[in-house]
């Protein structure tokens, strides 16, 4: 068993925007133990990752507010507080806070992430799945 107290976690994740466009604060809950790790991240309005895979999968806990996800050649998704959102394995994907709202998530990523391009803004800015119309 690993315990990890507030006062042991690794603090900020690289550096802010890295592998973000926008202001984006990933915070380092639990850095890589048997191929698990853990941010919580924070994502001001319209900040959002790049474009990115996970080996084993990712699972997003949303905390608060608003946001976005989209798998590649998926619709685009909304994201509220209290979501829970399953990426498979070598799903390349995005998520980021909508452009009018902040968002906070905790981000289980299971093995290797493998980082690419940014997200351009008219695919950012593209239509998103309406709510009603989601499975």
């Amino acid at each position: 068993m690993i315990h990890i107290r507030p006062h042991e976690q690794a603090g900020i994740a690289g550096k802010p925007g890295s592998q973000f466009t926008g202001d984006a604060f990933p915070y380092l809950t639990m850095p890589a133990t048997d191929g698990v790790t853990i941010n919580s991240v924070d994502f001001t309005p319209g900040a959002r990752t790049h474009w990115h895979t996970h080996e084993r999968g990712q699972i997003i806990l949303v905390v608060a507010g608003r946001g976005l996800i989209q798998s590649e050649g998926g619709p685009i998704e909304v994201l509220r507080q209290g979501d829970t959102v399953w990426i498979p394995g070598g799903e390349r994907h995005w998520h980021g806070a909508a452009p009018d709202s902040f968002l906070i998530h905790t981000a289980i990523s299971l093995g290797v992430t493998d980082w690419s391009n940014p997200v351009a803004d008219e695919d950012y800015h593209g239509p998103v799945r309406s709510e009603e119309t989601a499975s």
